[in-house]
């Protein structure tokens, strides 16, 4: 049976030096490797960000708390670095909770000893983590002053599916190169 790192070893939100070391680390890798996106062919404006299938990532492998810092600090990086400032601190707290929910998703799940229902349940927590933590861009009403309609068409179900894409097909593929590593290192 596999020893999937997804069992708790410490409290769900315990800040222990690895946490901070991994959540410096997913932060800094998302951060730089966040500023390549790809347009989708056909759409007009989706873009897909494949660095955040590292937000439920660390958050499934390294806790809630790591999760949540890699996509708030490496979201607000990539603002940062784009040129948008804090303005849009509302996405970069959506990205920390996608982390953080799938931390909480993943540290309550048993482990799975097949490989292949490991990867499509790892798929699958992403998602649902992604939808979960997007939904605080709802905000944008308050913050940018629209509409719900605008807030659900052009802001929530653009980036969920473009996300989602990533998640699905990325932090699976990621989980499964880190799955013998932390087997290797009893984590």
């Amino acid at each position: 049976m596999s020893t999937d790192a997804t069992t708790p070893r410490e409290p769900v939100l315990a800040i222990s030096s690895r946490t901070v070391v991994f959540g410096a680390v997913g932060a800094a890798l998302y951060a730089v490797l966040g500023l390549f996106s790809f347009l989708i062919p056909g759409t007009q404006s989706v873009t897909v960000r494949p660095a955040f299938a590292l937000v439920p990532f660390f958050g499934k492998r390294f806790g809630v708390i790591a999760g949540f810092f890699v996509g708030l600090v490496g979201n607000a990086i990539i603002d940062l670095i784009s040129g948008y400032g804090l303005q849009y601190w509302n996405w970069s707290v959506a990205n920390g909770l996608v982390g953080a929910v799938a931390g909480l998703i993943f540290a309550y799940l048993p482990p799975i000893a097949n490989e292949a229902v490991r990867l499509v349940v790892t798929a699958l927590g992403a998602l649902v983590a992604t939808a979960i933590g997007l939904f605080f861009v709802i905000t944008d009403i308050w913050v940018q002053g629209i509409g719900f309609n605008t807030f659900f068409t052009v802001n929530y179900v653009p980036a969920l599916i473009a996300d989602g894409i990533a998640v699905v097909i990325l932090t699976p593929a990621l989980d499964a190169i880190w799955e013998p590593l932390s087997k290797r290192t009893g984590r």
